[in-house]
């Protein structure tokens, strides 16, 4: 695949991926398209890895996939926050599209010239596209309760496992939610979101297959978390948000009345054994059958509909899958009620995706004060062109302020605390108070969750100003502190100096030439010295 992009449409392509081979497979699958009919090659493509832990090996990649293949952290976030650092990185190739594929799709060899169309043909006002998702299912049985789940991707509207967004209409809203965990609605409160901002989506004409992965028994039950992610879209989107998003109706009627009728039969047997008084004794016998009748009838129906289009006897898969529907259809409808209240409860207050700026964290050295290696001696601080102006305008505007800043120098023996505690309080002289001041002593090798690249300072840093990592901005002039922010959860802006290495800048989500600039992006409505547009 070395054909060069055609036309005025570019695309790169993001994946966030857990590491699973079908990775592996999807590489192949964009390596080997037939560009004969057109199609472009995408300008790169950034593998967004979301696996949890501070130590992993890198994946492993090939140089080339139809476009030069680069891999970012994603910290176990969830695809939500992956594919917002694969996109935001990936913007600076100049690409007019990002292409969101998932990990677990195989392209046909026409996928490339079918895209490039499919985007060739969109409107100015066109801010995504969708590809079709086809699951292939068994020749010689019923499929699985699993594989139908995964087959109703086939009439999912706006997935993420093929979907095409402009730049633009990405920046308009600033991404996915980062608050859905998991793969699930994110790309549906994406696509209300783009919608309310303006844009059309619309459905192209390629196609990748989706086969449905090897899962464990229990998988039907682990899915309903996601229910907490429905009361999450309910608090956004309102009580009509299904209708909005093209979302098929869940069961969580029929469970609560399952769940319902589970507890009135447990109440039943309380009451059922009161001493002394037949009156209550009868009349909790009375409602535990018939809270047993009416969790009997639910059940049935419920096993019924999952077993009855499933393998048939005589199947290799029908004993192991009986089994499995007799066990999770009782657990399921109290699992889905559960997560549902608990997202309810945990998402009341949510405001609309992004949460406003609270807090800006600094980097110190390189980013406050000029980078002064092992400096012990506050006479040889100076503060950054600008610096006094920026902090200024933050302090205007309501902002707070931290630092978060490695000093491996007391760690390695080069300094001591008090030296270090010497040079802070110059800068808070020279700069003004911070809310809080957030330091690693520790030597690289010392294996802590606080020096950057690791969030400890970040997550501390929110915690000791009120806010949410969420909530927060981190300024700083190396990838650690820009991976840092992204491990936390919070935004980056990255202002590179001579010391900054290329690919730290490459791969940034945000860079500005200065710190003002920085300030100028946390604070759109004024200039980068500080003043009011």
């Amino acid at each position: 695949m070395s054909a060069v992009p055609t036309g005025s449409e570019t695309y790169a392509v993001v994946i966030p991926s857990l590491g699973r081979p079908s990775l592996a497979r999807l590489l192949e699958t964009l390596a080997d398209q037939d560009l004969a009919a057109g199609g472009a090659v995408p300008l790169e493509v950034v593998v967004v890895d979301d696996r949890r832990g501070a130590d992993l090996p890198p994946l492993d990649l090939p140089a080339h996939a139809g476009g030069p293949v680069r891999a970012v952290r994603g910290y176990g976030r969830g695809p939500a926050a992956a594919r917002n650092r694969g996109w935001r990185s990936a913007r600076r190739s100049g690409a007019t599209w990002i292409a969101f594929l998932d990990d677990d799709v195989e392209l046909p060899r026409d996928w490339a010239g079918r895209l490039t169309r499919d985007l060739a043909s969109c409107a100015p006002g066109t801010g995504g596209s969708q590809g079709r998702i086809e699951v292939p299912r068994p020749a010689d049985r019923r499929p699985t309760d699993w594989e139908r789940n995964t087959a109703s991707l086939e009439q999912a509207a706006w997935a993420t496992a093929d979907m095409a967004y402009r730049p633009a209409a990405l920046e308009a809203v600033d991404g996915f939610d980062e608050r859905f965990p998991r793969a699930y609605r994110e790309d549906a409160d994406l696509a209300l979101r783009v919608r309310h901002a303006g844009w059309q989506l619309v459905r192209g004409e390629r196609r990748v297959l989706h086969p449905a992965r090897p899962a464990d028994a229990l998988v039907s039950l682990r899915v309903q978390a996601g229910n907490a992610d429905d009361a999450l879209m309910r608090r956004l989107h309102g009580p009509r948000w299904r209708e909005q998003a093209e979302a098929p109706r869940g069961a969580l009627r029929a469970h609560l009345v399952t769940t319902a009728a589970l507890a009135a039969a447990a109440s039943g047997t309380v009451l059922a054994t009161a001493v002394g008084r037949c009156s209550t004794a009868r009349a909790g016998r009375g409602l535990l059958g018939a809270g047993l009748a009416v969790w009997g009838v639910q059940y049935t129906r419920f096993l019924a509909r999952r077993v009855l289009p499933g393998p048939r006897p005589g199947d290799d898969r029908f004993a192991s899958e009986l089994a499995r529907m007799g066990v999770t259809s009782a657990a399921i409808p109290v699992a889905a009620v559960r997560h549902r209240l608990r997202g309810t409860i945990r998402h009341r207050r949510t405001v609309p995706w992004p949460p406003p700026v609270r807090a800006v964290l600094f980097d110190r050295d390189g980013t406050l004060v000029h980078d002064v290696p092992y400096n012990g001696d506050p006479e040889r601080v100076r503060p950054v062109e600008g610096a006094r102006e920026a902090l200024a305008a933050l302090r205007d505007a309501g902002l707070a302020l931290g630092v978060v800043s490695n000093q491996s120098g007391i760690g390695r023996g080069r300094l001591t605390t008090a030296q270090v505690d010497a040079v802070d309080h110059r800068i808070r002289e020279l700069l003004g108070p911070f809310g809080t001041w957030q330091r690693c002593p520790h030597a690289p090798d010392a294996g802590c969750t606080c020096r950057k690249p690791m969030p400890g300072m970040v997550t501390a840093a929110a915690a000791a100003l009120g806010v949410r990592p969420q909530e927060c901005v981190v300024i700083g002039d190396i990838g650690a502190d820009v991976e840092a922010a992204h491990a936390a959860g919070a935004r980056s802006v990255l202002v590179p100096t001579p010391q900054t290495l290329p690919a730290e800048v490459t791969s940034a989500p945000e860079v500005a030439a200065t710190l003002g600039e920085a300030v100028a992006l946390v604070l759109p409505g004024r200039d980068a010295a500080g003043g009011r547009r």
